[in-house]
């Protein structure tokens, strides 16, 4: 079903008289969030595995959990926020509102990046690396998440620039809508495994 324009716009027939048909994208999009939802689930049934296996966790001396996740996780939901905004603002016609959104989602996203970065290097601990599954499991869980936010990195980057160029309108912005949907699931995935090292701490 094609969406009501907003107030104020002409729409104007197609020379076929019809919309298009609607494609398989948000079929596609929800499979593929689906098969990452199932990697990140392995991911984190692993780390409860190894953690229950475990005798002691922490390890005595080992570095606390970074509070840079902290931010992180500001960062997380304000990069998923403005996409989010992004998504509204076109779905009202508003073409330059995107820009701007879409921009300020990228910029978060480095930053997210650049967070986690120096909370990897902080939380490094050499002697507990080598001695306890501790330092590793953080490294996974949270540098899989890391690898996706390059991903949408990219999304975000392609998307920013069709939308500066004026490729998006209210009734054409898929690729809007399905990057918004994959902000939002490593956003919520991010929670799932903050709040996961954090209880396992």
């Amino acid at each position: 079903m094609m969406p009501r324009p907003p107030r104020g716009v002409v729409v104007y027939p197609s020379p076929e008289g019809r919309a298009a048909a609607p494609g398989a994208g948000r079929l596609g999009m929800r499979l593929f969030l689906l098969s990452l939802g199932v990697l990140f689930a392995a991911g984190l049934v692993a780390f409860w595995v190894v953690r229950a296996r475990a005798e002691y966790w922490p390890p005595i001396g080992a570095p606390a959990l970074p509070r840079m996740l902290l931010l992180s996780t500001a960062l997380a939901a304000a990069a998923s926020g403005a996409v989010q905004a992004g998504l509204v603002a076109i779905r009202r016609g508003n073409e330059p509102a995107l820009s701007r959104s879409l921009a300020a989602a990228l910029l978060l996203a480095v930053a997210f990046l650049g967070c986690q970065a120096v909370a990897w290097l902080g939380f490094f601990d050499r002697a507990t690396f080598a001695r306890h599954l501790y330092g590793f499991t953080f490294y996974a869980l949270t540098g899989l998440h890391a690898l996706h936010v390059l991903g949408g990195i990219v999304a975000l980057v392609v998307v920013a620039i069709r939308a500066r160029l004026g490729k998006y309108s209210w009734a054409q912005h898929a690729a809007v809508r399905s990057t918004a949907a994959y902000w939002h699931f490593l956003g919520v995935v991010w929670l799932v495994i903050y709040a996961t090292l954090a209880l396992a701490s």
